[in-house]
């Protein structure tokens, strides 16, 4: 089933959401890598099983196998790191901050696609899980590999379509 065979899926108070899935499906501000990268990387960062199906089908043949890695991996990475650091941020205790995570996230220094690709996957999922900490750091380096704001913008479009099928799909199936 392809993402927006599973988007008509979702009821007619959701129509809004399901019009938003085809316009990211027609998304020409993002490179097709970083288009069907980030679409994989909300699916999967949003732990919705029939969500990840479809957007998997979806993105059959549309990524490289390296792409497609990335982005599943950012995703992985992020649902560690975004409870880790957002706790971090939050607690009253600032001791935390200056303790060292000894978490593994080998990942983020080598993510086997661009550098600027796999930051935007991981900023996409870290704004679908809330982390203020770990949005600001990817963006710093985004802004480093000048990407621009627009870009960024609809990175956090995708995802946050992506959370809303995922909780409509979820409360209605």
């Amino acid at each position: 089933m392809s993402l927006k065979d599973f988007a008509a899926t979702l009821p007619d108070f959701a129509k809004d959401i399901r019009l938003n899935v085809g316009s990211l499906l027609n998304e020409t501000n993002l490179s097709d890598q970083r288009k069907y990268g980030l679409l994989l990387a909300c699916a999967h960062g949003s732990g919705h099983k029939p969500l990840v199906d479809a957007t998997e089908a979806e993105v059959d043949g549309k990524l490289s196998p390296e792409a497609a890695n990335a982005a599943r991996a950012a995703a992985a990475v992020m649902a560690m790191n975004n409870v880790y650091y957002r706790f971090t941020h939050l607690a009253g205790n600032k001791e935390y901050v200056n303790m060292p995570a000894k978490l593994r996230m080998n990942v983020i220094g080598a993510p086997g696609i661009d550098k600027a690709d796999f930051e935007l996957f991981s900023l996409a999922v870290s704004a679908m899980n809330g982390c203020g900490l770990c949005i600001d750091a990817h963006e710093k380096v985004l802004k480093g590999h000048d990407v621009k704001a627009e870009t960024i913008q609809s990175a956090v479009r995708i995802a946050s379509v992506m959370k809303a099928v995922a909780t409509v799909h979820a409360a209605t199936a």
